[in-house]
């Protein structure tokens, strides 16, 4: 581990850290083009739905996470293929290439993605609006833009920080499902593959890269917290 020596692949004879940095561009790649898409449909959502509650953005916003959390990705995935690879032939079906490939997985990815952060941004900001220095921030004249913006959305942030750590440590490592529908040669249709043809090595390799992934990314979560709420930061004022 110290040397980043894994060994050799079983089946191909190359070095397990050679096959995985090959997998690697890709599969950051489409984690990049899931969480773009997570990002536009979710913040806008979650934002709406929190701003205006109990009216049609909000009925609607509801709608489309408890949709996009119960349908799962591999069906998104296939209605997706049917209608734009197949019907309007408008994207291609399988492979890494260029943007056009990279759209279809990517929607697929991030439209599972933006349900469930949506609703938690939604029902952070709910919580936030209702806390006491939210009334106070009212109460001193700030407008109502600055209050929902500066203060509440920042706390807001905190859990779906947490969340969105948990959702890049796992992209990182690999979005098997996606990667395995619509052949993109990542690491999660490696780790596949290696299962299938017991390629111990390899295997092994994945698993200590990834473990990898998912600590960094939680450590970085970590120390993003003291950036959206100056009152979790150690060693500010005495006790901190």
């Amino acid at each position: 581990m110290l040397r980043l020596d894994f060994g050799e692949s079983l089946i191909k004879g190359k070095p397990v850290l050679s096959e995985l940095l090959e997998r690697l561009p890709a599969t950051i790649e489409l984690t990049l083009g899931g969480l773009a898409v997570m990002l536009i449909i979710a913040f806008p959502l979650g934002l709406l739905a929190a701003r205006y509650p109990g009216r049609l953005p909000d009925y609607l916003g509801r709608m489309f996470a408890l949709i996009g959390a119960s349908v799962p990705v591999f069906w998104i995935g296939l209605l997706l293929i049917y209608a734009f690879a197949f019907k309007l032939q408008w994207f291609p079906t399988m492979g890494r290439g260029g943007l056009r490939e990279l759209i279809l997985p990517s929607v697929t990815l991030g439209s599972g993605l933006a349900a469930v952060h949506a609703r938690l941004l939604r029902s952070g900001l709910l919580d936030s609006l209702s806390q006491e220095y939210i009334r106070a921030a009212r109460a001193r004249g700030l407008s109502e833009w600055r209050v929902f913006f500066r203060h509440a959305l920042r706390a807001a942030l905190i859990p779906a920080l947490t969340m969105f750590g948990m959702t890049l440590g796992s992209l990182l490592a690999g979005s098997v499902v996606v990667e395995t529908l619509f052949s993109w040669p990542g690491l999660g249709s490696m780790a596949v593959d290696a299962i299938f043809q017991r390629d111990y090595p390899l295997i092994q390799g994945y698993l200590l890269m990834t473990g990898a992934f998912v600590t960094a990314v939680n450590l970085a979560v970590d120390l993003a917290y003291g950036m959206l709420d100056p009152r979790i930061r150690l060693g500010k004022g005495g006790s901190g």
